[in-house]
């Protein structure tokens, strides 16, 4: 398993939860990292991403004040904290990696086509 992401569980909604993603892949720190979400009867949507210098983050609107990515090169990890959950947070989360030879370009961290690794997915349930 080359992402394995963790950290779901079930809350009530303006609980906090950090999700995990630990990653094995070669090269892990010039990969863009990004986390996408698909909810109950939902499309997969954009969450958030971070970028292999650790110097710019993006974010969906809907979690923007809310929710932070980050990354630690040392542990190979990137992590999404999640705070002031909301019921409509529901979903399986999934991690996401893309290296700058399949994707050299510095746009779309938003669009789920340009990663090419993909973690099993952790799943939140935001009770309210």
């Amino acid at each position: 398993v080359q992402l394995q992401a963790s950290g779901g569980g079930l809350v009530q909604a303006g609980d906090s939860l950090k999700l995990s993603c630990v990653s094995s892949l070669r090269g892990f720190r010039t990969f863009a990292m990004g986390w996408f979400r698909r909810g109950p009867e939902k499309e997969r949507e954009f969450v958030a991403a971070i970028t292999w210098t650790n110097t710019s983050t993006y974010y969906h609107d809907s979690v923007k004040g809310r929710f932070t990515i980050s990354r630690d090169h040392a542990s190979k990890t990137i992590y999404l904290q999640m705070n002031n959950l909301e019921p409509e947070d529901t979903a399986v989360y999934y991690c996401a990696a893309r290296d700058p030879i399949s994707h050299p370009t510095d746009d779309n961290y938003d669009v789920a086509g340009t990663y090419f690794y993909w973690g099993q997915g952790t799943e939140v349930t935001v009770s309210s």
